[in-house]
């Protein structure tokens, strides 16, 4: 059995949430796993919004559900849901982990997905099923490049668990690097869906492709899973890690379980080759709800920094646009003063 990683109680202020300790340990291992950033109470809303928007456990429906993310992305119109997507502690964190000022960071990924026990019959498993995933890395879908050099990070990948790991299963395994590092060898390609490999999801599918096709791979591939260890999570945990980092999903407990995760992706402003995995969040603005208007109106600095739109101080600032932007955001509790005062 691959041993646990217990979470690390996360203590510190708003403004730097990490300690030194656990900034150096993700810098070095690739990823940490912490409790106590993100308030209870949001946690808790989001696990009540669940339980009405997507199936209940045991039910074929929820059986049938086995694609990766769901249409729940942000904005998802979920006032706790979009509260923890930018949450002022979880964007400081990625800013220590990255070295960079939270405006200078965007977000690339925002979606909650529900993954589920397996209970019904008549439905078999095939190469893109996510009951037990193959080991990878996550860069070939979330990029049009490589990851860069171990030492110039350019994103985070964050997962929020809403779920007992106790109770469902469904632990993330992952690879450290220290100690480890002859299993990251540059380039990182020995997975499906890199250069001329298909695009295979479940373990046993990838492991027999490899052991057939590529002996040399299939070996080194053992070797990932022997070395690696499983997160040992509860709701609130959250799993910080990276593009580049040896990971993949286990099977949830037999059952009608239920494992709630929210994957979330921050990068570097200026790596614009990191695509943003959703619509333009502009898009929202079509709702009727005004829902994106007013969370825009009345969110911090930091927060629409984090969405794209120009932090005090940007270029695009002038008496004009200040003035133009006051008028569409205004009602919703715009402050202009901050980009006034700016521009000196």
């Amino acid at each position: 059995m691959a041993p646990l990683i217990t979470p690390t109680v996360c203590t510190g202020a708003d403004v730097a949430p990490l300690s030194e300790e656990l900034v150096a340990q993700w810098r070095t291992t690739g990823h940490i796993l912490i409790d106590g950033l993100l308030p209870p109470d949001l946690i808790g809303a989001v696990e009540a919004y669940a339980a009405d928007r997507f199936p209940a456990p045991g039910t074929r429906r929820a059986h049938e559900m086995r694609q990766f993310g769901s249409e729940v992305v942000f904005p998802a119109g979920n006032e706790a849901l979009d509260q923890i997507t930018l949450h002022p502690r979880l964007l400081a964190a990625a800013g220590q982990l990255l070295g960079r000022p939270v405006p200078e960071l965007r977000l690339a990924q925002s979606t909650i997905w529900p993954k589920y026990g397996r209970v019904a019959e008549g439905i078999t498993e095939d190469i893109y099923d996510n009951n037990e995933q193959r080991i990878h890395v996550d860069y070939p879908n979330h990029m049009l490049t490589h990851p860069t050099p171990w030492d110039r990070p350019e994103a985070i990948e964050v997962i929020v668990y809403y779920s007992d790991q106790r109770v469902c299963g469904g632990a993330t395994a992952v690879v450290p690097r220290v100690g480890n590092e002859d299993l990251y060898p540059w380039p990182i390609v020995a997975a499906p869906g890199i250069g001329d490999m298909p695009w295979i999801n479940d373990r046993a599918t990838t492991e027999a492709y490899f052991a057939e096709r590529d002996p040399e791979t299939a070996a080194f591939r053992r070797r990932l899973y022997e070395h690696e260890i499983h997160t040992d999570f509860r709701p609130g945990t959250v799993l910080l890690y990276r593009h580049d980092v040896w990971h993949r999903g286990t099977p949830l407990k037999p059952g009608p379980t239920l494992r709630l995760a929210h994957n979330l992706v921050y990068r570097v402003a200026e790596a614009e080759w990191i695509s943003t995995l959703h619509e333009g969040w502009s898009w929202a603005m079509y709702r009727p709800d005004q829902y994106l208007e007013r969370l825009v109106g009345g969110a911090g600095l930091d927060q629409r920094a984090v969405l794209g739109f120009p932090a005090p101080g940007a270029r695009y600032w002038c008496p004009a646009t200040i003035e133009a932007v006051t008028a569409r955001y205004g009602p919703y509790g715009f402050d202009p003063a901050p980009y006034r005062a700016a521009l000196g």
